[in-house]
């Protein structure tokens, strides 16, 4: 072998420097690899050939050889060996056939040429003339990273600018599916138990107006989050953290936010918008409660039921005081918040209103035809019910030991299977054991609203004594028992102040759930005297 090599000048130069080549190679499928002389094996040759040429290079007994992995990514086991010995110094060199054998995506290719760059390991194309081992390759190498930089940002604007379009379409863009929904063709599809669990969750926070409170009633009946499981003996479940994330998430009033702007979703809501804003004045402490409103505690038994014939928007109750006496008034909540160009509907006297649909009901029920109307309808709804529920209860034990044998069966093969197959398998298991969860939630859910109807019966039973004789019953009520009782009995109440008209709705016991429960009041006086 030659110590020198001489030059056209009669000069010599050194040999070029010694350098530790690693060749890599990959093929997308596996097809032809079980071939004696196959695709790995004619990159790996090519290769060799380029290395020799070079004189001072050699190669290392190490093989990086990825057969059957795509260059979509750069999640191969073959590669990550050899970016991992390229930053432990192992070699000085990557050589691979083609560019597209490391990586077919330019931005993964800039990423791998900034580690080999940090790692001082040169690479070198040798179909392509591309290489970083000379000054031209590393310039080539400077400019190709300008343009991917470049490409970066552009494929960013491009994206933030599709979020931005698909949003205010109301269109759910990705990311992690809530609680109460399951993505479907990249839409969101409402959970048949998760968003009775979001239902739920609202009501106990209009109820008892504390995020604990709530995360923790949710826990004592089951109603737990997705992945809850046990953890050194401890549920995992239900924090005042994790729930207010979900009372404070638009998305479940059918709303989706961008920028600071709400447009309204393609995906349906579980709860109603004003549900919502309730809820989040009370969690931001703006709502105060109507029986403590301007430092009064007065009992509003149409809370709740009372409507604006003018816009529709309910109606909430209000106190102002003299030094005698406190005057109590229902006002319409469109001319609270926007005043007299919103809604132009006057206050109403709370005592005028409230005893005219009391007389009402008690000459709907004078002769006891509503009281049998009302039990009728209601033992048959029940019992519609309770047959549900039961039906729903026989069903459920069959899938349940099925999910349950389905869960077992995965788990002893975990024990015999390694690598893809070892991850499909826990996929699998993954799959049967919120079947099961799922399958024993909702049989949770239904032996608990078996019990609930029977608590409703008792309860239905004490409205229909309360009509069959409700003149008598209601002077001996207290307060808040009769508001408990209109709101077992009426839907809304709607009060049309320029022609003076009052429509009481029951709730839907009559085939006509939209039709009054009575005539309508003939005069606004009617109704205030």
């Amino acid at each position: 072998m030659k110590d020198r090599v001489s030059s056209p000048r009669g000069r010599t130069s050194p040999e070029p420097p010694a350098r530790r080549c690693a060749i890599y190679t990959r093929k997308s499928t596996t097809m032809g690899l079980e071939q004696e002389f196959n695709s790995l094996d004619a990159q790996r040759e090519a290769c060799t050939a380029y290395v020799d040429r070079q004189g001072g290079w050699t190669i290392i007994s190490e093989r990086y050889d990825d057969g059957g992995f795509t260059g979509a990514n750069i999640d191969r086991p073959a590669f990550t060996r050899l970016m991992e010995d390229a930053e432990a110094g192992k070699f000085d060199v990557v050589v691979v056939y083609k560019v597209d054998r490391l990586s077919r995506s330019l931005l993964d290719f800039v990423k791998v040429m900034e580690r080999l760059n940090a790692a001082s390991v040169a690479f070198v194309s040798v179909t392509q003339n591309f290489t970083t081992a000379d000054a031209m390759g590393r310039l080539t190498m400077n400019m190709l990273m300008s343009f991917a930089e470049f490409e970066r940002e552009m494929i960013g604007e491009r994206t933030r600018d599709k979020i931005a379009m698909s949003r205010r379409k109301g269109k759910w863009t990705g990311g992690q599916v809530p609680f109460g929904y399951f993505a479907k063709d990249k839409r969101l599809v409402p959970h048949e138990l998760e968003s009775l669990v979001v239902r739920d969750a609202f009501e106990l926070l209009l109820q008892h107006r504390q995020t604990a409170l709530v995360a923790r009633l949710l826990n004592e009946q089951q109603k737990l989050p997705r992945g809850a499981r046990l953890k050194a003996g401890r549920l995992l479940a239900w924090t005042t953290t994790g729930i207010a994330s979900v009372l404070k998430n638009p998305l479940y009033a059918g709303i989706i936010v961008y920028d600071g702007e709400r447009y309204r979703g393609e995906h349906p809501a579980i709860i109603d918008e004003d549900a919502f804003e309730r809820a989040q004045r009370i969690l931001s402490g703006k709502e105060k409660t109507p029986l403590t409103f301007h430092g009064t505690n007065h009992d509003y038994i149409l809370k709740g039921l009372l409507r604006c014939g003018l816009c529709g928007a309910a109606m909430s109750p209000g106190s102002t005081r003299s030094a005698r006496k406190t005057y109590r008034y229902y006002r319409c909540s469109t001319r609270d918040k926007h005043g007299p160009k919103g809604c132009p509907a006057q206050r109403l006297p709370a005592g005028a209103i409230e005893d005219y649909v009391v007389e009402r009901i008690a000459e709907a029920a004078f002769d006891g035809a509503l009281a049998r109307e009302v039990q009728a309808s209601l033992t048959k709804r029940l019992d519609e019910r309770r047959a549900h529920f039961e039906t729903l209860r026989a069903k459920l034990p069959t899938p349940i030991a099925n999910y349950s044998a389905n869960a077992s069966r995965y788990v002893e093969e975990l024990t015999r299977v390694e690598g893809k197959a070892r991850e499909l398998v826990e996929q699998r298991l993954g799959v049967e054991t919120q079947r099961l969860a799922a399958a024993e939630r909702q049989l949770n859910d239904a032996e608990r609203a078996l019990a609930d109807l029977a608590n409703t019966a008792t309860e239905v039973q004490h409205v229909i004594g309360a009509l069959r004789d409700f003149s008598v019953v209601w002077e001996a009520m207290t307060t808040p028992n009769r508001g408990r009782l209109l709101r077992a009995l009426l839907d809304r109440v709607v009060v049309e102040e320029t022609s003076g008209r009052v429509d009481i709705h029951l709730v839907d016991f009559a085939a006509d759930p939209e039709a009054p429960a009575t005539a309508s009041a003939t005069s606004k006086e009617d109704a205030a005297a």
